[in-house]
């Protein structure tokens, strides 16, 4: 371990310590995002704790096989510490990728992919809420476009499905998952009003540098995700 990783950890743990409010964040590579300085500027007696799963699906959350064992270790963490409060977003693998593959391989129509994801979603969000009070944030928007090269491109390559019908798709997820939350008493924040742009697809400033890089750009997106919690 390096002397500034070291130091790091300590000042997380002094951090953790001093805070007076402590905030969990579960979901899939891009919770990481909370890991962003703008997070501690705008609330320095929060403790953001991030347990971020790379790849974890709310389809795969009912599979006690699945490669990613996301709900697994979402469960364990979630156990080991008392909290405030528990922030989940997920589902952009779903909504990107997964619903589409498993509609074309089990010959199923996708909004009852859907449904099944959206199930599974409601079930972790429930269970979460016994522990502390839960806040969602809706899945990012898809912003590989059509012709894009890189990992996840070619390994999303075996359904043709354009970056414009996934983007519907998501929309209509989060647009599910507010009005159920809504329902529920929970806080959602739904981020897709601030995300579209008059085409249809995600705005320019929210996509990453790197074309290659499914995330939003940490910056843009940690700024929208504080601006919409501030209200």
């Amino acid at each position: 371990m390096s002397l500034r990783s070291a130091i790091s950890g300590k000042l997380r743990k002094l951090h953790y310590l001093l805070s007076t409010k402590k905030v969990l964040v579960l979901g899939d590579s891009h919770v990481v995002v909370f890991g962003d300085r703008q997070f501690l500027i705008s609330n320095p007696m929060t403790h953001f704790e991030v347990c971020s799963v790379g790849g974890a699906t709310v389809s795969g959350l009912e599979n006690p096989n699945s490669k990613t064992q996301a709900y697994q270790i979402f469960r364990e963490t979630v156990s080991k510490k008392t909290y405030d409060e528990i922030i989940i977003m997920m589902g952009e693998v779903d909504t990107g990728f997964v619903v589409w593959y498993r509609s074309k391989k089990y010959g199923e129509d996708i909004d009852v992919m859907l449904k099944t994801a959206i199930s599974n979603y409601q079930s972790l969000i429930l269970e979460m809420s016994s522990y502390a009070k839960v806040k969602i944030i809706s899945t990012p928007l898809p912003t590989l476009d059509d012709d894009s090269a890189g990992e996840v491109a070619m390994a999303r390559k075996e359904i043709e499905v354009s970056q414009l019908d996934r983007t519907k798709l998501t929309v209509e997820f989060n647009r599910r998952i507010d009005a159920y939350c809504k329902s529920e008493g929970i806080v959602s924040v739904n981020l897709d009003q601030h995300s579209l742009g008059k085409d249809g697809l995600v705005l320019n400033k929210l996509k990453n540098a790197n074309p290659l890089d499914h995330h939003y750009d940490s910056k843009a997106h940690a700024k929208l995700i504080v601006d919409q919690l501030k209200k």
